[in-house]
């Protein structure tokens, strides 16, 4: 748990660098969906679709490390709490990213970041779930057969 407080800080910081950084410098990022769009725009699918799928995966994907570490730095954190945390702070990122000049501020994004969140809670949550129980099960070792 330690060590997922410690990582929670630095994820935040480089969280906050992504998404509030104006438009004209987050073309790096921008390009990098453009040109997995294209590849697969190279296979039939329109470009926009395949933009639009991409950009809301990348989104999902982004938020994943914040339900997770969330549930395993504050011990007792249920996965509704950090879809809470997750959905407000996704919330005031697209209301801040209203006043950064090439941003801009979808539903689509407070929906994918949500949803990242609950999917890192829950992986997380099932995995200190997972090792209670095998903790709990573990064979009496003083025992001599």
């Amino acid at each position: 748990m330690t060590a997922a407080r410690l990582l929670l800080v630095p994820y935040l910081v480089v969280l906050g660098l992504f998404v509030f950084t104006p438009g004209d410098d987050a073309q790096p990022v921008g390009s990098a969906l453009v040109i997995a769009a294209e590849l697969v725009a190279a296979l039939g699918v329109p470009f926009d679709a395949a933009y639009t799928v991409i950009e809301f995966g990348a989104n999902i994907a982004l938020f994943v490390p914040l339900g997770l570490l969330l549930v395993l730095a504050v011990r007792g954190m249920p996965v509704w709490g950090a879809a809470l945390i997750g959905a407000l702070t996704t919330c005031v990122i697209e209301v801040v990213q209203l006043a950064i000049p090439g941003r801009f501020s979808t539903l689509s994004d407070v929906i994918a970041n949500t949803l990242g969140t609950v999917l890192g809670a829950a992986i997380a949550w099932a995995a200190l779930r997972r090792r209670s129980r095998a903790g709990a099960i573990r064979p009496d070792r003083s025992r001599t057969a």
